[in-house]
């Protein structure tokens, strides 16, 4: 029965897709800024393929000093190498950092502070998409970690060196999915309802836009700014996890209609460059722009209460998770509390909201810290 309706709403589902893309692709094209970013210092995160290898490239063509920032650093050589051949800048350097670990972070980051004079622009640009339920080396679930904790706390880290520059900038590549993501702040790291990939994904996004607009103020009057990007819809390795790659029906069938029509590489990168370099935008902070534009984000994303809330909640989880998780364990365990990671998420959490409403810890709460003041 269910079949005779496959046919028909496959071809509506193509038509509609194809609208949206068609519409993606006809907006933005190349950067329109020509302006040239000569011994600027240039951190581009996921730099060695897709988006941010083409981000790189631009760059290095434009005369800045470009630090590619990658998990895998074979890749990461080969890229800058061949960026350094195709344009002739020899200050094109590859750095290992993995989003999906706090060490790593900070171990780049302490590198990046120890060597450089100041940071122009730091782009946060690495991602991943609707990926199995990974958890990241510190327990995150990994997509909000990679492309949302994991920026936060680099950002975080690289702050000082990004107000030596003057007005420096920070771009966090976001997506057009975050109009149906939503923060769950009763369970941000999925640890009590079931997996689901795209949730999990437009949730991160969102956090990416809530991030910029409560970084925006946070840096008022520091000439430092924030801005959040929809790159448009690309044909990258991101969606590698996707039903579309998975599917021996859609690679064969809706995969040449759907490489057609979405974004090059070169052309997803045009967004980035724009917020990057144009002279125009100086003094431009806490907005979205969808691909080269300047729009209003979904109402969830202007929400300053939860913006702010997940920034407080965040400052407790990425700059010393595991030591807080592990600390905490152990004066539950001696104060004769049940716990388990879960629960010290949890106390952590209720911990930044000011309150223990989720947590059955009543007046142990006071023992507790009594306790850990005293270890």
């Amino acid at each position: 029965m269910m079949s005779k309706y496959i046919l028909p709403l496959s071809i509506a589902g193509i038509v509609i897709g194809g609208a949206v893309l068609v519409k993606d692709y006809a907006t933005g094209g190349m950067c329109p800024s020509k302006a040239t970013v000569s011994g600027k210092t240039i951190i581009v995160t996921g730099a060695n393929t897709g988006i941010g290898k083409q981000t790189a490239r631009e760059l290095a063509s434009r005369g800045g000093r470009i630090i590619m920032a990658c998990r895998d650093m074979e890749k990461c050589e080969t890229a800058a190498r061949e960026i350094r051949g195709e344009t002739l800048n020899h200050h094109v350097y590859a750095k290992p950092l993995n989003l999906a670990s706090l060490k790593s972070i900070r171990e780049f980051a302490k590198q990046v502070n120890e060597e450089e004079e100041n940071i122009n622009v730091l782009i946060n640009n690495a991602g991943i998409m609707r990926c199995p339920h990974w958890k990241t080396e510190d327990g995150f679930e990994m997509q909000f970690g990679v492309n949302h904790l994991g920026h936060f706390l680099l950002t975080n880290l690289l702050l000082e060196k990004l107000k030596n520059s003057g007005n420096g900038r920070i771009i966090n590549v976001s997506s057009l999915a975050h109009k149906v993501g939503q923060i769950d702040f009763n369970d941000l790291n999925w640890e009590n309802k079931k997996y689901d990939t795209k949730a999990a994904y437009c949730q991160s996004k969102l956090a990416n836009i809530l991030f910029t607009r409560e970084l925006a103020k946070r840096l008022h009057g520091s000439k430092v700014t924030v801005n959040a990007v929809h790159p448009g819809v690309v044909n990258t390795e991101l969606g590698r996890h996707t039903g579309m790659h998975k599917s021996k029906f859609s690679r064969t069938t809706l995969g040449p209609f759907f490489s057609l029509l979405v974004k090059s590489p070169l052309l997803g990168a045009q967004p980035s460059i724009y917020l990057a370099v144009a002279e125009e935008l100086e003094g431009v902070s806490g907005k979205y722009f969808d691909v080269n534009e300047e729009k209003d984000p979904a109402p969830q994303a202007l929400d300053d209460e939860t913006a702010k809330h997940l920034w407080e909640i965040r400052g407790h989880f990425p700059l010393c998770w595991q030591q807080r998780i592990k600390d905490t364990s152990y004066v539950m365990e001696l104060l004769g509390i049940n716990c388990n990671k879960s629960h010290c998420i949890s106390f952590w959490a209720c911990f930044a909201k000011g309150h223990f409403r989720c947590l059955e810890l009543r007046k142990e709460a006071i023992w507790f810290f009594m306790f850990a003041a005293a270890v």
